[in-house]
């Protein structure tokens, strides 16, 4: 059995079916096959149970799916690992930031790309959890996220807590100050916070916080997309808390940004990337750029 062997079989699994591996594979189908059934003799068991036009995994099969990922991807990072020495530092990263971070990844990207002119990207955007599931699936090497997280198979740098402000329309007066709010005067205003797929995370801090204040805060909307809810902020819907470096990241219109007075919690973010995983040289420094950047100033 060889690696080529092991790419056949989880492109076959992952099709269900060998002429659509095939076709993936730009192969023919019968190649495939004979390939299929000579794994299956190597190892003097079935891999496939055909299901009317469907093939499934046998447990057997599953468990050399899942091995044979490993197997695979450390083989590929090896490569990588290999070609970087040899070549310098140069290809495509695969990084992620939720929307409420972008600040830390725009100014940090801006000065790398001067640096590292070979270098292109490809971003994925989402909330902590979205972020968290893409790097365990390998589709993106590191990630800037918002605090907290509950997993233990990252390593984490923590980059400088900040303030969290409300942003509200221009138009409205909720507060006889012009820079600051108090938690009193939000108590009946309709409030649209950030909110992730899964898990505990800046919803549960802010309403908590409201809370120890002695007031149940009016939640209208909930989403974890930071710029709709300034758009809907904008458009007058209602009002929002975010970071106060979100407001960097994005050109707001008609929305005026507050000051909470007496807040107790502050926003938490990290650059994350999976415990025991080869990073490209490009993506080490790129996590140094945000260290020297954020965390000595």
């Amino acid at each position: 059995m060889d690696l080529k062997q092991l790419r056949y079989f989880r492109t076959v699994a992952e099709e269900k079916q060998v002429t659509k591996a095939a076709k993936k594979l730009h192969m023919a189908q019968p190649p495939l096959s004979q390939q299929i059934k000579l794994m299956e003799e190597e190892l003097n068991l079935k891999l496939f149970d055909r299901q009317g036009r469907k093939l499934e995994l046998t447990k057997a099969g599953e468990i050399l799916f899942e091995k044979a990922a490993r197997l695979l991807t450390e083989f590929d990072e090896t490569l990588i690992e290999v070609r970087e020495i040899s070549e310098g530092m140069r290809g495509k990263m695969h990084i992620g930031s939720t929307k409420s971070c972008f600040s830390y990844l725009s100014a940090a990207l801006n000065l790398f790309k001067t640096q590292h002119p070979n270098i292109t990207y490809q971003l994925r955007e989402g909330d902590t959890y979205f972020l968290e599931e893409c790097i365990k699936n390998r589709e993106i090497e590191l990630a800037i996220v918002r605090m907290p997280m509950h997993s233990d198979e990252f390593n984490v740098l923590k980059l400088p807590s900040e303030p969290y402000v409300l942003v509200a329309p221009e138009s409205w007066n909720i507060s006889s100050y012009d820079d600051a709010v108090e938690f009193e005067d939000l108590r009946d205003v309709p409030l649209m916070l950030l909110h992730r797929i899964s898990g505990r995370g800046q919803f549960e801090l802010i309403v908590d916080e409201f809370r120890d204040h002695g007031i149940e805060p009016n939640v209208t909307c909930e989403c974890p997309d930071a710029t709709m809810l300034l758009s809907l902020v904008a458009s007058g819907v209602g009002a929002t808390i975010v970071p106060e470096s979100t407001l960097k990241a994005f050109a707001l219109h008609h929305t005026k940004s507050y000051q909470l007075t007496g807040a107790n919690i502050k926003a938490e973010s990290a650059v994350i990337w999976q415990k025991e995983r080869y990073l490209t040289k490009a993506s080490q420094r790129l996590i140094k750029t945000l260290e020297d950047q954020f965390c000595y100033v």
